[in-house]
């Protein structure tokens, strides 16, 4: 999550009725109450008609938004106004419209996903089988919306998305990568990534050459069964 650098940005804090801010707790401002996250039109009406806090916690190793303070008044305001405005037939007409084309451009994403998967993988044709079965796999995995995977960026080209989700795929599914105990160290989990991303690599390149391979032992047939 990006905070604007304008927003006021506070932390649940463990206190009653108080808010962390910058180190210092802060009682919301009276006649506030705290909007939670979910309603992603209702937030964006807020947070342009009016002043209000952001509040956040750390999850993993990103902050996320829980909600919004802000004025009760204003917010039973703008809440009464946008469902007058869902419930008019031509709102609802314009909804299902954009339902149907976001559906329409994520079934072209997942054919093209899958399309560049199979074009990274280049199975021989003995190994066809695998290769769909793998691509299947990974674009199930990757591609719905919110799944917040590598294939989900617009940073780096399909092509390129295709291949790290394909590693990423193999690295949790035909590695102990789950389980490992790594260390603290910086770039230390980097460095077991490159080298699981390197014995991927090696099984892949056994299913492009077209060579024998015990399907019975190979980590990858054994996880697409």
């Amino acid at each position: 999550m990006s905070v604007k650098k304008e927003e006021f940005v506070v932390w649940k804090s463990t206190v009653k009725d108080k808010l962390m801010h910058e180190g210092r707790l802060l009682p919301p401002p009276v006649g506030w109450i705290f909007v939670e996250s979910g309603d992603a039109g209702l937030t964006r009406r807020l947070k342009a008609g009016g002043d209000y806090w952001l509040m956040v916690h750390r999850r993993k190793n990103r902050i996320e938004s829980l909600g919004l303070w802000t004025d009760k008044a204003r917010f039973e305001a703008v809440k009464s106004e946008l469902e007058s405005e869902r419930s008019n037939p031509e709102y609802l007409k314009k909804l299902e419209s954009g339902r149907k084309y976001r559906e329409a451009k994520q079934e072209n994403y997942v054919l093209e996903f899958r399309t560049s998967v199979l074009k990274f993988l280049a199975f021989h044709e003995r190994w066809t089988a695998i290769a769909e079965k793998l691509a299947d796999a990974v674009t199930a995995h990757a591609v719905p919306v919110g799944s917040g995977t590598v294939a989900r960026t617009k940073s780096i080209p399909v092509e390129q998305r295709a291949e790290a989700a394909v590693i990423a795929w193999m690295r949790h599914q035909t590695t102990a990568y789950d389980n490992m105990s790594i260390a603290r160290v910086k770039g230390e989990r980097r460095e077991v990534r490159r080298r699981l991303a390197e014995r991927s690599r090696i099984i892949l390149f056994r299913y492009r050459s077209g060579e024998d391979v015990n399907t019975v032992l190979c980590p990858l047939a054994k996880a697409l069964k």
